[in-house]
């Protein structure tokens, strides 16, 4: 498929950490609007990890989809749909690699929060984790939310401004409802005059999720005779 249609095939994924054959899981990290994969990895180096892997997208040009989340789905074709692919590339290969969902989670902020969460409503597993900062699922008021499909007991982790320039309250609210409409496991934070930015109590937050997801998968996928 050429560039045209499919703008983020072949962008580079950078990666941080052990291994994820080896890893207790591994998070999948998409970068907002004008932001890097470079600038998602200096994140996941707050949360103080050393036995999860991270893996980082670029978008081309920076930017997944072109309009705001908020416009209409085909606008912002094919920047939304080869972003997509992207992602579920990246889970199609750790699964391929014996990794289950259950230790893999996907973590966006703005622009890649939107993405992350479209796509995990899309492709439903039981995921490690699922973390939206400063984001809601894709499409504008009125787009049918009908996902098949269900996420049962997934830890989701929404967090945003309740003044956000960029991400409506009622956005955020929607999304945390048809995550729990699937099953989710939903935490959701709203930050009274916080702008569009992360702040330390998510970062907290997350890091908690983060050391705390993946384990009982990853334990029970290790023999006890050593690998025998």
């Amino acid at each position: 498929m050429s560039g045209v249609l499919d703008p983020h095939h072949g962008q580079p994924v950078l990666r941080h950490g052990p291994p994820p054959s080896s890893a207790r899981m591994t998070m999948i990290m998409v970068h907002g609007r004008g932001a890097s994969a470079e600038d998602m990895l200096r994140l996941a180096a707050e949360f103080g990890t050393t036995d999860v892997a991270y893996l980082a997208p670029q978008a081309a040009g920076r930017t997944w989809y072109p309009y705001s989340f908020l416009s209409p789905i085909p606008d912002n074709e094919p920047g939304i749909s080869s972003g997509l692919r992207v992602l579920a590339g990246l889970a199609d290969s750790l699964m391929a690699q014996l990794i289950p969902p259950a230790r893999i989670g996907v973590l966006g902020f703005s622009q890649g929060a939107c993405l992350s969460l479209e796509f995990a409503a899309r492709h439903p597993r039981r995921y490690a984790a699922i973390v939206g900062l400063s984001g809601g699922l894709i499409g504008p008021p009125g787009t049918p939310r009908e996902y098949p499909g269900m996420l049962d007991d997934v830890p989701v982790f929404l967090g945003c401004s309740d003044v956000d320039a960029h991400i409506p309250l009622a956005r955020v609210h929607e999304s945390a409802e048809v995550f729990r409409r699937m099953g989710a496991s939903v935490d959701e934070r709203i930050y009274p005059g916080m702008g569009h930015t992360v702040i330390e109590d998510e970062i907290a937050a997350v890091n908690a999720l983060v050391l705390s997801s993946g384990r009982h998968a990853f334990d029970t996928q290790i023999p006890s005779n050593g690998g025998q």
